[in-house]
């Protein structure tokens, strides 16, 4: 076996894990009923709100303790990198059940893909 039919292979079965994680994804979406996702990010949006608020308000305290001349500039870039964080961290939160289901049937086809190209390696004599 050659380097490039390895190399090749390997670029077949990585692609075939990606759709089989983007189809599962799909599934996953389908069986969640249609507009669930975006339902869920809609509600999601107005509690992960505080949470920005807080991080931005965490994120201007040491900017303006500081004792430095560029202390406003370096408050508002303080208080945005926090607020980005809290609406991160608010949004995963909420959507946290919708996204654990979509990963767990993205990964049952992963694992679908892993097993076939596991069978292909290590084919089951009966005879």
């Amino acid at each position: 076996m050659n380097r490039t039919t390895t190399t090749a292979g390997r670029f077949t079965y990585g692609r075939k894990l990606i759709n089989a994680g983007i189809s599962g994804i799909r599934s996953g979406r389908q069986d969640l009923g249609p507009g669930s996702v975006s339902n869920c990010m809609v509600a999601a949006v107005p509690g992960s709100f505080k949470l920005a608020a807080l991080g931005a308000c965490l994120g201007l305290l040491p900017g303006l303790l500081m004792r430095r001349r560029s202390r406003v500039s370096t408050a508002i870039a303080l208080a945005t990198a926090g607020s980005a964080i809290g609406l991160c961290a608010g949004l995963t939160w909420k959507t946290r059940k919708v996204t654990s289901s979509l990963a767990h049937s993205a990964l049952r086809e992963v694992r679908k893909v892993n097993d076939e190209r596991w069978l292909e390696r290590h084919p089951i004599d009966y005879a």
